[in-house]
């Protein structure tokens, strides 16, 4: 089985070869870059399976090499932020980012979490989850809801017949509301689902993805019910 290739992005010479090691001990193949443009370089150049990026890295910032690399593939993005509370975590998830990681972190906290993203990715690309029966199914596995329709099998999404282009996590996330229309989902139960997070983690996560998905799918399709979480208007 071929080795999930890393690309990890750190301007931290101590962080970035302790963090390389680590990666490597359990399993990665890891390109490690100390700055925004080298990591540009190497992505397009290796096209990695993962990319971990610093927030604050010189040449091209963190967020700015996410929004890069999300307007040229689709390839997991984990956000590395030293602070749980700054602005940077919004950034980098509005950027694209699928997840992030608050620096300092524990090797085998960051690895979950690399393992987390790749399972779901994995999952979005093929297969659909358990009960995805609801909506009208004129077609097959197409769901439909007014003028939205959510193909569960070939994992497309069509909006006034005019296709959608969703990350691999924003698919996940709409089949999880399209698979229950009506039915208020908690932000917990969504990281739960999407995040695959077995433990409570940042709603600021859900909220982000949920307007992202909004913008793509029609502000008015997801309803927010203050103090449950959202649902899909069936």
């Amino acid at each position: 089985m071929a080795e999930t290739h890393v690309l990890f992005v750190e301007d931290d010479d101590v962080i970035r070869e302790a963090t390389q090691l680590a990666l490597e001990r359990d399993g990665f193949a890891v390109t490690a870059m100390p700055d925004g443009l080298s990591g540009l370089e190497a992505f397009r150049a290796d096209r990695p399976d993962i990319a971990l990026l610093d927030v604050m890295v010189p040449g091209l910032d963190g967020v700015s090499l996410c929004r890069r690399i999300r307007d040229e593939s689709t390839v997991p993005v984990i956000m590395l932020s030293a602070r749980a509370d700054s602005i940077d975590v919004v950034l980098g998830l509005e950027a694209g980012a699928d997840d992030y990681v608050t620096k300092p972190f524990d090797g085998a906290v960051l690895v979950a979490r690399i393992r987390a993203v790749l399972r779901r990715f994995g999952h979005a690309s093929g297969g659909r989850p358990g009960g995805v029966d609801s909506g009208s199914q004129p077609d097959g596995g197409v769901l439909v809801f007014g003028d939205l329709e959510v193909d569960t099998e070939g994992m497309e999404v069509r909006r006034a017949g005019e296709q959608v282009a969703l990350t691999p996590t924003e698919m996940r996330l709409l089949l999880e509301f399209s698979s229950a229309p009506g039915t208020v989902l908690s932000r917990d139960k969504l990281l739960e689902r999407v995040w695959d997070y077995g433990w409570g983690g940042d709603t600021r996560v859900v909220d982000v993805h949920v307007q992202r998905l909004r913008t793509k799918i029609g502000q008015d399709r997801i309803e927010t019910v203050r103090g449950f979480g959202y649902k899909l208007k069936a």
